[in-house]
């Protein structure tokens, strides 16, 4: 498989870290979709803090999955340009109920997630924030 300088690869799989306040059922849908995906409590102390999640990812080059602000708020806070994380804000957050919304919002903006972004998803729409945030 061809991979970028940046870790993530060039055939628009996306290598995606799936935070602990989702479901482990996140792993099997999104590899029958195409990526390669790990979830934390696979790979990582449950328990561990944000930002040892956001180093791991960094470091291998995933995108991190989650329903949580604080990785949105740790990015802004130290204007990182990575790792990308996609922010699913809804309710429902069961892959059945809003998997197919994530899996076309992350095809769709698989060269931003690659370039450094924070990418924002709810039942209606996805939002794309470039990294670094910058605070002018």
């Amino acid at each position: 498989m061809e991979v970028r300088g940046n870790g993530l690869p060039a055939q628009g799989i996306v290598k995606i870290l799936i935070d602990m306040n989702l479901p482990p059922a996140w792993e099997s849908f999104l590899v029958a979709n195409g990526h390669e995906a790990q979830h934390w409590s696979n790979v990582g102390d449950p328990r561990a803090p944000d930002r040892t999640l956001m180093e791991w990812a960094r470091d291998r080059g995933f995108v991190v999955l989650t329903c949580d602000l604080d990785f949105s708020i740790l990015l802004a806070l130290t204007a990182a340009s990575g790792p990308s994380v996609v922010q699913v804000r809804s309710q429902r957050t069961l892959p059945g109920d809003i998997g197919p919304v994530v899996v076309d919002a992350i095809r769709e903006m698989t060269s931003q997630l690659s370039a450094g972004a924070i990418v924002t998803i709810d039942e209606f729409a996805a939002r794309v924030r470039v990294l670094p945030v910058r605070r002018d």
